[in-house]
């Protein structure tokens, strides 16, 4: 009897396995048709060029913000990338640097998990620039854990930061007309559920810390994003501030595949 149960249990574990080992397969599968089908779609063919414009991109450091810094920066735009960690940001302007051959790049420091920070930072920028002719709200985190001051961590960094910082920078970008606020959101908003006596309750926009409660997180932020665009659309109507909310898509980046691995990661949870 004793060894018909752990040859069950035996069996069991193998099935686990192989399932386990299916899904992983299956996940590399759809990363290979990404990079072979939507990731090879045309780029932009635009050739505007941005001289005399002054650009600020958060989270420029790498990824989707450090390639739109690059673009920007061959366009001949001044751009600042405003990052919290100072030796990413630097290392990622002499990069685009070399590749432009555009001077015209610099760090600004900025933590968009504390208020403070994003005070300070636009109070330094207003101070240092007499203009500023195009925000992206680009940086963006999928990670538990609270902010300085007590807020989810995705809810504080993706929206709030981002709002305070837009706010604090809108008389500047109406001297500066015309003038753009562009925030990176994302197509996930589509599973968000907002529940706003829980942003009351808890300075979150969802509660709970297993895997499907903190990406219901950071849906949320992303439907935040594209409610504070807007809204700041409707209020700014007349100003020729304009306002811009967008899926950025699939990209060729280290992050594409993290995420396939945090996914397979939650697969292997589950069993």
């Amino acid at each position: 009897m004793e060894q018909r149960v752990d040859q069950t249990h035996h069996h069991s574990e193998f099935t686990l396995r192989m399932i386990t080992l299916l899904l992983g397969g299956l996940l590399a599968a759809v990363y290979f048709l990404l990079r072979v089908t939507i990731l090879k779609l045309p780029r932009c063919k635009s050739d505007a060029k941005l001289h005399g414009k002054t650009v600020v991109i958060t989270g420029a450091s790498s990824g989707i913000g450090k390639e739109t810094a690059m673009d920007l920066a061959r366009r001949g735009a001044r751009v600042i990338l405003a990052c919290r960690d100072r030796e990413r940001a630097e290392a990622a302007i002499q990069e685009i640097i070399q590749e432009t051959g555009n001077q015209q790049v610099l760090f600004m420091q900025l933590d968009l998990a504390s208020l403070l920070s994003v005070r300070t930072f636009a109070e330094n920028l207003l101070q240092s620039e007499s203009r500023l002719d195009l925000l992206i709200n680009n940086a963006g985190v999928l990670s538990d854990g609270q902010t300085d001051d007590g807020f989810g961590m995705m809810f504080g960094v993706n929206h709030l930061g981002h709002f305070l910082l837009t706010v604090l920078l809108l008389d500047r970008l109406k001297t500066s007309r015309p003038s753009r606020v562009v925030t990176v959101a994302s197509n996930s908003y589509r599973w968000s559920k907002l529940d706003f006596s829980i942003l009351l309750d808890h300075r979150d926009s969802a509660v709970g810390s297993n895997y499907s409660q903190i990406y219901r997180k950071y849906c949320n932020s992303k439907l935040c994003n594209i409610l504070f665009t807007c809204e700041l659309s409707r209020r700014l109507q007349g100003t020729n501030v304009t306002c811009y909310s967008l899926h950025p898509g699939q990209v060729t980046a280290a992050n594409q595949l993290g995420v396939l691995l945090y996914l397979y990661s939650v697969l292997l949870q589950m069993f």
